[in-house]
């Protein structure tokens, strides 16, 4: 419990500066917005209206900054509550039975309910900002992927590292993000079949990758070396039917998010169009499907936050995120979130939801980038 609470503080802290700074922007505006409404006789029309209707989107979302500060406090009480349970943990072990352990097993559970419940609201939300590049080191060919395990446990801070799109079956792990920085000491894996693309990801001790020249999903466990468990995946297209724009056999894009596994491809059935299903991790069955409108040979790349679908326009120059479509809602719109493509080349774009950042294989650069989410209080 205070190894989440301590994630947990971590991310709000990170996210609350951008809330007050918003919220310091909101009240000034919503501030001008007083002025001129007291003055509107002086001001054109049109401008005045259109200033009123943007105010009026804006003004909802004070109380909502308000709550999400609200929320940030109780963080920090959590912190300081489960210390304080800690203490009394330590003196019940010296004391044994001096204290009420009814009364005591009664304070963790309901701390342990509350800090559920508190994690869940703020755990998600909407991308709102992608912070600059951060290059934690320069290797291998154009095209690869590298990644880091969001369900390692605490103190195994493994990198997993993947050089090219084809032909290829080892697989680099390097013992922490210092060792990857650093040396070129690692430990190599080679796997029973050469990968697809660079859509691979690395979940709870195994890795997930679309075998060579089909639409099989493998997942294939590190502690025995062994496949696992393999599927097809029925009407992907695959060996470049369906890659993103940048080529390079992508056709079939597994990625994590808070909500668990998910594969991105297209099919004829959808008109090569992005189709996006959740899969059981365990089982490599099919969850659920959602189809979209946007076609996959458009897209440069995607990743998947808090069971949104994340596009962005292109792979090289200048580049934004630009189409979100959501699952919880089966809808999406047109954003428009920089992404500053600092190499001209991004082959690899994937979220990781325990370290809130996307890692990129930029042009033979290994990049991270911190996202910002705006939480939606419910």
């Amino acid at each position: 419990m205070s190894q989440s609470i301590e994630v947990l503080d971590q991310r709000t802290q990170r996210d609350l500066q951008f809330v007050e700074k918003m919220e310091v922007q909101l009240k000034g505006l919503e501030n001008k917005f007083k002025q001129v409404e007291d003055g509107h006789e002086t001001n054109i029309a049109r401008q005045y209206k259109s200033i009123k209707a943007k105010m009026e989107e804006l003004r909802p979302l004070i109380p909502v900054l308000e709550a999400y500060k609200a929320d940030a406090l109780l963080v920090r009480q959590f912190k300081e509550e489960a210390a304080n349970v800690t203490e009394l943990l330590g003196t019940l072990q010296e004391q044994m039975g001096g204290l009420d352990y009814q009364e005591l097993h009664s304070r963790v559970m309901s701390l342990e309910d509350r800090l559920r419940a508190c994690m869940q609201r703020l755990a998600c939300g909407k991308l709102t900002g992608i912070s600059e590049p951060i290059t934690i080191k320069t290797s291998g060919s154009r095209f690869g992927s590298w990644m880091t395990d969001p369900l390692a446990p605490v103190g195994d801070n493994r990198v997993w590292y993947m050089d090219g799109y084809h032909n290829n079956r080892f697989v680099r792990e390097y013992q922490s993000m210092y060792d990857f920085m650093t040396t070129d000491n690692f430990t190599s894996h080679r796997l029973p079949h050469p990968w697809s693309g660079t859509g691979q990801v690395v979940y709870n001790g195994s890795i997930y990758f679309n075998k060579f020249q089909s639409h099989t999903i493998i997942k294939f466990d590190f502690s025995t070396s062994l496949i696992s468990r393999s599927r097809q995946l029925d009407f992907a297209g695959y060996n470049n039917m369906y890659h993103y724009s940048w080529g390079g056999h992508s056709d079939i894009d597994l990625m994590v998010d808070e909500g668990g596994l998910w594969a991105v491809y297209a099919t004829n059935q959808n008109a090569g169009n992005i189709v996006l299903s959740q899969l059981n991790p365990n089982t490599l069955q099919i969850i659920r499907s959602w189809t979209t409108n946007h076609p996959k040979r458009s897209a440069g790349e995607a990743f998947m936050i808090c069971g949104t679908l994340y596009v962005t326009n292109g792979y090289s120059g200048g580049t934004k995120v630009y189409y979100a479509y959501s699952t919880n809602s089966s809808t999406y719109e047109y954003i428009d979130i920089p992404l500053t493509n600092k190499y001209s080349h991004l082959s690899m774009l994937d979220y990781n939801p325990r370290d809130r950042a996307l890692y990129a294989w930029n042009n033979g650069h290994q990049v991270l980038y911190n996202v910002t989410l705006y939480h939606i209080i419910q």
